[in-house]
């Protein structure tokens, strides 16, 4: 099976070294998807209200063949919320 590997970055590069052997691409895209709201579920924006996740899979090769990106924006929309 092929391996993959999936950086992250969320206000900080994380680069995988490791990789995770996938049976095929689609594989390995289903999984990049399911890890950025598990990623999300703990890191959550605590001095903005903006936070980005995104999961860049690459081959074996090294080529970025894959990245999803997951956004959490908050707005305030009183002005109790700003006080």
């Amino acid at each position: 099976m092929p391996r993959y590997f999936f950086d992250i970055h969320d206000g900080q590069f994380q680069r995988d070294e490791e990789g995770v052997e996938c049976a095929d691409f689609e594989a390995a895209r289903r999984e990049a998807v399911a890890s950025l709201p598990e990623m999300a579920r703990f890191v959550l924006p605590n001095d903005s209200d903006t936070h980005a996740f995104t999961v860049l899979v690459r081959d074996e090769g090294g080529v970025i063949v894959y990245t999803a990106t997951l956004t959490f924006a908050g707005l305030a929309l009183t002005n109790e919320a700003t006080s």
